[in-house]
């Protein structure tokens, strides 16, 4: 039974025109009292292929209504959800986006496709789920374990899409060895909330918002340019995550892994940032999609941003072309209704 008893959707505080509705998630496993997440859903519109369940990754948040019309036009009812301490559901006081095992994000994922099911004018029909970096980690794991635990739930999922993936620690060789894992699993078991050194970049950001390089109007609150301070306890919890996928999972849905063909790393913005991947390593996503699934369709965009679907204006109709393409020959839906 979904954990979200009575709906009371809202106007969204972000987008016009779409609606907001809160998830209560009881009271934090990470020690933080009761806390919640955030299901938002597009202006509805007649639906003949099902839902959209989208989510997020790290400094991020659900504003991308391009992506929204992209799906609504094809007929589908279109949802997102800004998980714990994320976005919308960001408290005062939360440490945004800390969370110390990764699978307790089943428990606002699952409650979000209840409500997206039973939301359906169709009783038969499936949600398609979206995940973004971090999102396209989470995601994958949590279908697996649906998969094993649930597949009266993982029955009403039709496939799988990632959007750059992140599902590998990018950087020096060194950093993805037993010690360093020894030392960030030892450090959060102690001080879970401690910072981890490092540099914060800015060229992601200032390539993508419009008050910089870039062409997008988002909150900064939600997503600032520098992005938000990692903890050793949320790092662990991604490490652990991205090890349980090294050894194979099996989401059991036809998945679509885009991401960009190059990345390009860099301190400070550059122009070489706007055609490529300056937050993930593609190298280790094309290594590691194959563990995803049986069914998995990889495709290297080229000149893509982190977000393909937040890359300029030629890249970014490419990808929506190969997601495209992908329904039609996995589902035989056609082009925009």
């Amino acid at each position: 039974m979904s954990i979200v008893k009575s709906r009371q959707w809202r106007p969204d505080e972000f987008l016009d025109r779409f609606q907001s509705l809160s998830i209560p998630l009881g009271d934090d496993p990470d020690g933080d009292g009761p806390i919640d997440a955030t299901l938002v859903r597009a202006p509805l519109a007649a639906t003949s292929n099902g839902a959209v369940l989208y989510v997020h990754g790290f400094t991020d948040y659900f504003f991308q209504e391009e992506l929204a019309e992209f799906f609504t036009d094809r007929g589908y009812a279109f949802y997102a959800v800004d998980l714990r301490r994320c976005g919308r559901s960001l408290r005062d006081g939360d440490q945004p986006h800390y969370i110390s095992d990764l699978k307790y994000y089943d428990r606002e994922l699952t409650a979000a496709l209840d409500v997206i099911v039973d939301e359906a004018d169709d009783p038969e029909s499936q949600v398609l789920v979206i995940g973004h970096s971090t999102g396209g980690l989470i995601t994958p794991l949590w279908l697996n374990r649906l998969r094993e635990t649930d597949p009266d739930r993982h029955d009403r999922v039709k496939g799988l899409i990632l959007n750059s993936p992140w599902l590998d620690l990018q950087g020096e060789a060194v950093l993805r060895t037993d010690a360093v894992g020894l030392v960030i699993k030892g450090v959060s078991k102690a001080r879970p909330r401690v910072l981890v050194p490092r540099d914060l970049s800015d060229a992601y950001g200032e390539s993508l918002h419009v008050s910089r390089h870039g062409e997008w109007s988002y909150d900064l609150r939600c997503k600032p340019l520098t992005g938000f301070p990692v903890t050793f306890g949320w790092l662990s919890a991604v490490r652990a995550g991205q090890h349980r996928l090294h050894r194979g999972i099996d989401v059991g849905v036809p998945a679509l892994v885009l991401r960009s063909a190059k990345s390009w790393f860099s301190e400070k913005y550059r122009p070489e940032v706007d055609t490529a991947d300056c937050v993930l390593d593609v190298k280790q996503i094309a290594q590691w999609s194959g563990a995803i699934g049986r069914r998995v369709w990889a495709v290297a965009v080229p000149d893509a941003r982190h977000d393909v679907f937040l890359s300029l204006e030629t890249p970014r109709r490419i990808a929506y072309g190969e997601v495209q393409t992908w329904l039609t020959t996995m589902f035989g839906e056609g082009a925009q209704q």
